[in-house]
């Protein structure tokens, strides 16, 4: 146990030691009913970098604050383990701090893919609960079913055939059945939401990436 408790203090694994304290803390909060559940949630993907992160790291659908405690408990898993297993024995000295800085950026790129995973093993079950039926579900992708009217249309979430969403339609853009859309902004007066086709959300996906990449890549730091 002190071995343990050794390593958790130890960076790096210290970070995820943090973080993990301050998560419990957070949902200690929620449970008390004094934090909000929808904490992290945003109304619309747009310029929202960490819904659009969590996204692109394939936790679409999944609520910010649950994707983000699996994420930093996995992460933090995989870099206590790599603290008892290697770095505890090794005399690294000053090379701790960026060693350490790798194996954060390792724990994390490998716990994504295994907490995506588990987050959308039990999503099912959470949709079933009004608060995790909001906008935790922008960046979720639905099939349209119906026109309910020349306003609203309603979908069900891909892959969940007994839910219900309720689409907003916009001029020239009104979803059709059978259509594919992603969602990217939630409407609390309404209770809908505007999406766009799937495709589209795709392809914007990569030119905002190309864009991103030139920038990192141009010696001025613009885009050119």
């Amino acid at each position: 146990m002190q071995t343990l408790m050794s390593a958790a203090l130890q960076f790096p694994t210290i970070v995820f030691t943090i973080l993990l304290a301050l998560i419990a803390l957070y949902w200690l909060l929620v449970i008390l009913r004094i934090a909000p559940l929808e904490l992290f949630e945003r109304d619309s993907l747009r310029d929202d970098h960490m819904a659009s992160t969590l996204v692109s790291l394939g936790f679409a659908g999944v609520p910010a604050t649950l994707a983000l405690s699996f994420l930093v408990l996995f992460a933090g898993a995989l870099s206590l383990a790599i603290e008892l297993l290697a770095l505890r024995w090794l005399a690294l000295g000053l090379l701790r701090v960026p060693v350490g800085v790798l194996v954060v950026w390792a724990s994390l790129a490998i716990a994504s893919p295994i907490a995506a995973a588990v987050c959308h093993g039990i999503q099912r079950a959470l949709h079933r609960y009004q608060p995790f039926k909001r906008r935790c579900l922008l960046g979720a992708t639905v099939v349209v079913a119906e026109r309910e009217s020349d306003e609203f249309a309603t979908a069900k979430l891909l892959n969940e055939p007994n839910s219900a969403v309720r689409l907003h339609c916009k001029t020239g853009d009104c979803p059709q059945p059978g259509e594919h859309r992603v969602l990217v902004k939630y409407l609390a007066d309404e209770g809908a939401y505007r999406s766009v086709l799937e495709q589209h959300y795709m392809d914007t996906r990569v030119r905002i990436n190309k864009l991103r990449l030139k920038h990192k890549h141009h010696p001025n730091g613009y885009s050119t």
